[in-house]
């Protein structure tokens, strides 16, 4: 909902692929850079490539790496399976995410390259895909962990959204209810971007995500009542002063997709509910 990171956590046979196969048709093939139906770049990469090998940006081994967050730079950078990488690689993409650019070191001096991508990533709750259902998981618990532990918490606070896509049941496969198509929803989208360069004009944020730290106030006021809920989840969710932030802005962006101008309590709590992942798999 908001332009930033976003994450997609599903089990086995679960519609995360499907994602992934949107993110293709609409940015390109894997691992090679493509032009989507409106210009922008994307990227999609799985942990199979050569770049599970690099560890920081000063290697060479990891030209790939940085070109790749480089080039998705005003589009998409899709990860599939995303614990199957290893820590380090990930850990890389801090920098970028925060800074949305990057700077690497060589002896003939420091370079700076843009790179203010959208990070979309999918992946498993465990090797085998099935936890938590304990009757069809067969990983023990400390290859849950390691697994799992592969994405650190201070990458889980960079991410906007972590949502779940739970397992597609027979009985939905036959639906003949009418549901919101994609256009709706596109629309929806084109009047909330237009809601923001309204509100930014003049200013040099594009989008909600974009709101820095000293600009909260202005942009993301809430009254009393939502200071209240905000100062129990705090506390009771453990929230960082990066992830408070975050839930401001996804809010803020939820209130500009209903036509609010305040961000009320259900905008917040459903803001909130994007970061209830943490807790639920890996008890932070």
């Amino acid at each position: 909902r908001s332009a930033g990171k976003r994450k997609i956590h599903g089990g086995k046979a679960d519609p995360d692929h499907l994602t992934a196969d949107a993110v293709g048709r609409e940015y390109g093939g894997d691992k090679d850079l493509q032009r989507g139906r409106d210009g922008r770049p994307g990227i999609s990469v799985d942990y199979k490539t050569s770049i599970s090998k690099c560890t920081s940006y000063g290697n060479e081994s990891s030209t790939y790496w940085w070109w790749c967050d480089t080039e998705s730079h005003g589009g998409v950078l899709f990860l599939d399976e995303l614990a199957e990488f290893r820590k380090p690689v990930l850990e890389v993409l801090r920098q970028p995410l925060e800074e949305h650019k990057i700077r690497i070191s060589r002896n003939s001096g420091c370079y700076e390259y843009p790179a203010d991508f959208m990070l979309i990533a999918a992946m498993n709750p465990c090797p085998c895909g099935n936890y938590p259902d304990l009757n069809k998981c067969n990983c023990t618990k400390t290859q849950i962990q390691n697994y799992l532990g592969h994405v650190s918490q201070p990458f889980l606070d960079r991410m906007d959204l972590c949502v779940e896509a739970s397992r597609v049941e027979y009985g939905e496969l036959h639906k003949t209810g009418k549901e919101e198509t994609s256009e709706e929803i596109r629309n929806r989208v084109c009047t909330a971007r237009k809601i923001q360069e309204q509100r930014y004009e003049g200013t040099d944020i594009r989008t909600n995500s974009g709101i820095g730290v000293r600009q909260m106030e202005e942009f993301c006021q809430i009254g009393e009542k939502e200071e209240k809920l905000m100062r129990c989840a705090f506390s009771t969710m453990n929230l960082t002063a990066r992830t408070y932030h975050k839930v401001l802005k996804v809010a803020r962006t939820i209130a500009d997709l209903d036509g609010e101008e305040q961000i009320g309590c259900s905008h917040l709590k459903e803001a909130l509910g994007y970061r209830m992942l943490d807790k639920k798999y890996w008890g932070r």
